[in-house]
């Protein structure tokens, strides 16, 4: 009998499960409406694809993008998975081909378009089969909240009534608290049955620089990536045209993408990138919602993107594959101006919630602490390490913090006395004494702060000025940025409580070195010449199939290669991503690369062990769960594991939510320091909001219940539960 594990190995040549795949795929065989919000390169397909090979009927697969389809059907019949897409772009002869495939029951996946799932003739076709999963993917689409709501996906709410005894998941990458709701409501999901991994992409290096030369800033960013797959993203049609002949004539190899193109040029641009025929994609936004290529290495940000959501789905796009990836923002406050413009063509509410969009997006930019929090918290979660090493903010020459209390009293004092309806910028021009026009309209050379900054440049007032405002003790107002000092602002010149912070902003190199800790030692030590030999041999392959490279392999496999120097069957089956079909297909092409390499550079095979018998992170909830089972405290796990309390209390509630039982909860209840009251009152909040959110609980007790308190009444709840 086939198990998901079985079916991961085999077919998809992985050892482990990453973080919450299996718990989710256990809850769509136990055939429960799921809900999945799991960040890009999380391992989303999967959640689908496995339960597909196991139950004895069809899946449908809804998506909104024809490439994206393509793609995937690619992919999957690459790993020997009978699977079909049915669309607008296929001819009458070929439709009516994988429809009769289709009623024949050759196919185990089908993929189709929510406009064609809703035609008569796919019902009719769907409606005398047995269907046993439809899995919605982008579901986000489905939100009028979401960034990308699309009419005909909120009629996919009654499709799945006409297919009642069919299992229903809906999975996106991004999607807000909000957005979740609004997904599960439509759908009729219960809330017991959605699944959230975490929006952190630790294997991406964000980096946000103040935008001054952007073509040479480009230029000698791209040094660092030499061969290298990225995406530059622009603004306009025009910018995409002018910094992509920039390039050509530098020597990069680079296409333009953007809507002005011909069909049939944006094609051609699109599927050489793909295929690595060419490296660089200079793009605007419409690019890359299809795209499923692993190895991007970078994401640059040419202009500053409207929204978070965007910025966060389009930088999602680097290292799919897990490898290390590069995403550089250019931002200057002119993009923002542009971008405001356009919006003052809106009307209410769109105009009201675009002013709030783009404000987060220039906070984030303009954040000097750690870039993931913000945009962590934008999706609802909670970000608690200090210093993430993984951005520019955190690893950046830190500055010692000094006392810029007389600074921010007088940046206060100027923003109240010119009446709290100016931007940064006017209220440091009064406090440098400017002569400007403004200044000469308003009289503000009468005021008393007039020039009483001169000790203190431009860039640096404007520094302290964003510190203030992420401090809380200035308000920004998003439309036009105008500045209003908040009651913690007027408490501190009150009290003249002290103010520390940086007159500074902290050093940056342009730089893409390692600062990336995310990559496995094997994976940061391949040998790059048999890594490039078996990157010709790939695309050889690719080229004479018809698909791009990455169908054949990804790069984290080719890296494994090149790390072990695998000679055997035996050996190159245990490399990341090589399933049975593909060591069937290509296995013999690469050993005989990978021998002849060794051959000539004496060098030995090394040995790697499987990942099942390591105890990693990703499994290693199961291991943390029998050990306490078996008696050992909570305090002996968090020494056996260099751990905190918080890590063995969250690997605990894997443990239980996974289906588990877990010994008494009577030692867990003595580590809350609530009264019993608080206790149960938290209780009744698990079941009527659910426990696997803890935010939703923390907000509804107004922050008075700390989350490490919520995760050990989580726990004692979950026993009890069960």
């Amino acid at each position: 009998m086939f198990t998901p594990e079985s079916i991961l190995k085999s077919t998809f040549g992985y050892d482990t499960f990453k973080p919450l795949q299996r718990e989710i795929i256990a809850n769509v065989q136990a055939r429960r409406d799921t809900l999945v919000i799991m960040a890009t390169g999380g391992g989303k397909s999967l959640t689908y694809q496995v339960p597909a090979l196991i139950f004895n009927g069809l899946t449908v697969v809804v998506s909104p993008l024809i490439a994206l389809m393509k793609d995937q059907v690619e992919q999957l019949r690459a790993l020997g998975v009978p699977a079909l897409f049915i669309n607008s772009s296929l001819s009458p002869e070929a439709y009516q081909e994988n429809m009769d495939a289709v009623r024949r029951g050759d196919v185990k996946l089908l993929y189709v378009a929510p406009e064609t799932l809703l035609t008569p003739r796919i019902f009719s076709l769907l409606s005398a089969l047995k269907l046993d999963l439809l899995a919605i993917d982008e579901a986000h689409c489905i939100s009028e909240w979401g960034h990308d709501f699309r009419p005909e996906y909120r009629q996919l709410a009654e499709v799945r009534k006409k297919f009642p005894s069919a299992v229903c998941m809906a999975l996106t990458a991004t999607a807000t608290p909000r957005v979740r709701a609004d997904i599960m409501s439509t759908l009729g999901f219960s809330q017991a049955n959605e699944f959230q991994s975490s929006f952190n992409r630790e294997n991406l290096f964000i980096e946000v620089l103040p935008k001054q030369n952007p073509v040479a800033q480009t230029l000698r960013f791209l040094q660092n990536f030499k061969d290298q797959s990225g995406i530059i993203y622009c603004f306009s049609r025009r910018q995409v045209d002018e910094l992509a002949d920039a390039l050509a004539q530098k020597g990069f190899s680079v296409r333009p993408y953007h809507a002005g193109l011909e069909d049939s040029e944006r094609h051609r641009n699109q599927e050489a990138f793909i295929r690595d025929d060419v490296q660089i994609i200079v793009a605007t936004i419409a690019f890359g919602m299809g795209i499923n290529k692993p190895n991007v290495r970078f994401v640059i940000h040419f202009d500053l993107p409207k929204n978070i959501e965007s910025y966060y789905q389009e930088i999602g796009r680097a290292g799919r594959d897990g490898l290390p990836s590069h995403c550089l923002l250019l931002y200057s406050y002119g993009d923002a101006s542009k971008i405001r413009y356009f919006i003052d063509q809106k009307e209410d509410p769109e105009r009201s919630a675009a002013y709030q969009h783009l404000d987060a997006m220039t906070r984030y930019a303009e954040g000097s602490g750690c870039r993931r929090k913000p945009l962590l918290a934008y999706f609802g979660e909670t970000f608690t390490s200090e210093n993430c090493g993984t951005c520019d903010n955190c690893g950046s020459e830190q500055t010692t913090q000094v006392d810029i209390t007389i600074p921010a009293q007088k940046f206060l004092s100027c923003v109240k006395r010119s009446g709290e309806k100016f931007g940064a910028a006017h209220v440091v021009d009064i406090l440098l004494g400017s002569k400007n026009e403004k200044i000469e309209k308003y009289k503000h050379h009468e005021l008393s702060t007039y020039g009483i900054g001169r000790e203190l440049t431009k860039s640096q007032w404007m520094h302290i000025a964003r510190q203030l405002v992420e401090r809380g003790l200035l308000d920004q107002e998003p439309a036009y940025r105008v500045l209003s000092v908040t009651a913690k602002g007027l408490e501190m010149l009150k009290a003249r409580e002290q103010v520390r912070g940086l007159i500074n902003e902290p050093k940056r190199s342009e730089r893409a070195d390692s600062k990336i800790k995310s990559a496995s030692a094997e994976e940061a030590e391949y040998d790059k010449s048999l890594f490039t030999l078996l990157r010709n041999k790939r695309k050889e392959l690719a080229d004479a199939a018809g698909v791009p490279p990455y169908i054949i392999f990804s790069d984290k496999t080719l890296a494994q290669m090149a790390a072990y120097f695998p000679q055997t069957k035996e050996s190159l089956l245990n490399m990341s991503g090589m399933g049975r079909v593909k060591y069937e297909r290509y296995g013999a092409d690469f050993l005989t690369v990978i021998k002849a390499y060794c051959r000539e550079n004496r060098i030995e095979e090394k040995f790697k062990a499987p990942a099942r018998d390591k105890d990693d992170a990703g499994r290693r909830y199961m291991a943390v769960g029998e050990a306490y089972n078996e008696g050992d405290s909570i305090q002996n796990l968090m020494k056996r594991y260099d751990v905190t309390a918080d890590t063995i209390l969250n690997h605990l509630a894997r443990f239980i939510m996974a289906g588990n039982p877990l010994r008494s909860a009577e030692d867990l209840i003595a580590l809350s320091n609530l009264s019993p009251d608080q206790q149960m009152a938290v209780f009744k909040a698990f079941d009527t909001m659910g426990s696997d959110m803890l935010k939703p609980i923390y907000d509804k007790f107004n922050n008075t219940v700390n989350y490490d308190e919520l995760r050990i009444l989580r726990l004692c709840y979950l026993c009890e539960e069960r």
